[in-house]
């Protein structure tokens, strides 16, 4: 009887206690109002009119670009091979840093996962040792790496490359979310500096090159007690080189601080990345506290909300942009095709100029391969052509080139016509000159994607990076 009682009593007090904490908790959560706001996820989008752009764009490629790709073996020289799937992709953001810096706590954050079963998990020390890709899907589902590099529709098939220990490491995340409609979060391990790389079991740098390369926007996360920089976060910053404008610094959990330590470990943070990020315009560095509870008490609270609200806003721009980004994108990928081409071509004919009938093809061919300049093969390129000398690949990466490649199992430029099909070098440099800057124009001006005029459109003019700050 005294149990019956003492239960009867207890069972109130415990759902009066959970009614408390959660009412404690909500308190001290903070207001997500302005991430919506910021985001403009209620607004409706014109899914129609993207759709037929990328139509386009994909038409462009698989006619214009593709060809010479193939004709010339692009792919092995660069070892970037553009699908279908990574065409319509959604813009990927990649969240980059030390381990324990608040990566997963942002992504949770920014997608309102904080205390349900999808959240991704945190804690105080290392905790995601996976590559975990959050997408957008019907249901809540995860989905296996080897999964994801099966899948021909999606863009993440070349990571079979690295191998089935990295395919274990990557893992996805479906689930219906109305930002995940519009971008796709990529969380990396933590940048461990006391551990080498070949533990891992996998290339861990070949890995976040891959996703540094595809990344619209990249964030690279710190803590204020882990400013230290070492061999590992070194070697992370010289593969960032050239994707400066898609750089984003957070100094996370800046509530942590007070406003004068704050200060100083701001500035602490600037002297360490000076000698890893050797531009004159800096990255654009947020400090704020990107988590769901409520800022600390005695803290810069209006600086770190409109601080937030500034990263939201850099996220949007990516969003609102992404059809741009891709044309662009795509566009300069044809220039370097049609760079390579021109450079294949003329080791082709400069071959067939030094041979006779008494030659070694080999010991020819060496000499050419080994010393370009002799035989003016990088100038004549620049002097025929419309072709910058800052765009040239560099010239070692040929020597290894052909000796893939034999020299012989290419084709001049001259004799990759047909009457059908046209000629390659005219193909490329149509879409580069015509066609992709009238796709571009006939977006940023709001008319019908399917337009093949380019008279109001400024043809030929070279599309620019809009969220890049000035």
């Amino acid at each position: 009887m005294k149990v019956l009682v003492s239960l009867c009593v207890f069972v109130p007090l415990l759902a009066l206690a959970t009614a408390e904490e959660e009412a404690v908790l909500e308190s001290i959560l903070r207001d997500r109002s302005h991430i919506e706001e910021t985001l403009r996820l209620a607004a409706d989008e014109k899914a129609g009119d993207f759709a037929a752009a990328l139509q386009r764009l994909m038409k462009i490629y698989h006619n214009s670009i593709r060809p010479m790709e193939q004709a010339y073996k692009y792919n092995e020289l660069r070892q970037h091979e553009i699908s279908d799937g990574e065409i319509t992709s959604k813009p990927m953001v990649l969240f980059l840093g030390p381990w324990s810096v608040g990566k997963s706590s942002m992504v949770n954050y920014l997608l309102g996962l904080q205390d349900t079963p999808y959240q991704l998990y945190t804690g105080a020390e290392p905790t995601t040792s996976e590559f975990t890709v959050i997408m957008h899907g019907e249901k809540i589902r995860t989905v296996e790496g080897i999964v994801m590099a099966a899948d021909s529709s999606r863009s993440f098939s070349p990571l079979e490359k690295f191998g089935q220990n990295f395919l274990e490491k990557l893992v996805g995340i479906e689930m219906p979310h109305k930002l995940l409609e519009r971008v796709t979060f990529v969380d990396t391990p933590g940048i461990i500096e006391n551990r080498k790389q070949q533990e891992r079991g996998y290339p861990f740098n070949d890995v976040c090159q891959w996703f540094i390369d595809r990344a619209d926007l990249i964030f690279v996360v710190f803590d204020p007690t882990k400013l230290d920089v070492g061999l590992e976060l070194e070697m992370l910053f010289r593969q960032l080189k050239g994707r400066e404008s898609q750089i984003r610094i957070i100094l996370n959990k800046a509530d942590s601080l007070a406003t004068q330590d704050l200060m100083r470990v701001y500035g602490a943070l600037f002297w360490s990345l000076a000698p890893l990020i050797n531009v004159t315009e800096p990255p654009r560095v947020y400090v704020s506290s990107f988590w769901p509870y409520d800022y600390a008490p005695d803290t810069s609270h209006d600086l770190f909300k409109r601080e937030e609200i500034s990263l939201l806003e850099d996220l949007n721009q990516v969003i609102e942009n992404r059809l741009e980004n891709k044309i662009a994108f795509i566009r300069q990928h044809g220039i370097r095709v049609r760079i390579h081409a021109l450079l294949v071509d003329r080791y082709v004919q400069t071959f067939k100029e030094k041979m006779s009938f008494f030659s070694d093809p080999e010991l020819v061919f060496k000499e050419i391969v080994d010393d370009p300049d002799k035989f003016y093969i990088f100038k004549s390129i620049l002097a025929k052509t419309n072709v910058s000398k800052f765009d040239l690949p560099n010239r070692d990466a040929y020597r290894d080139f052909f000796g893939i490649n034999p020299v012989s199992s290419f084709k001049q430029l001259s004799a990759q016509c047909s009457y059908t099909g046209g000629c390659l070098l005219e193909k490329i440099e149509r879409a580069i000159t015509h066609e992709l800057p009238s796709l571009l124009g006939s977006i940023n001006s709001s008319k019908n994607p399917t337009l093949s005029s380019c008279e109001a459109t400024g043809c030929g003019e070279k599309p620019k990076n809009r969220y890049r700050r000035n």
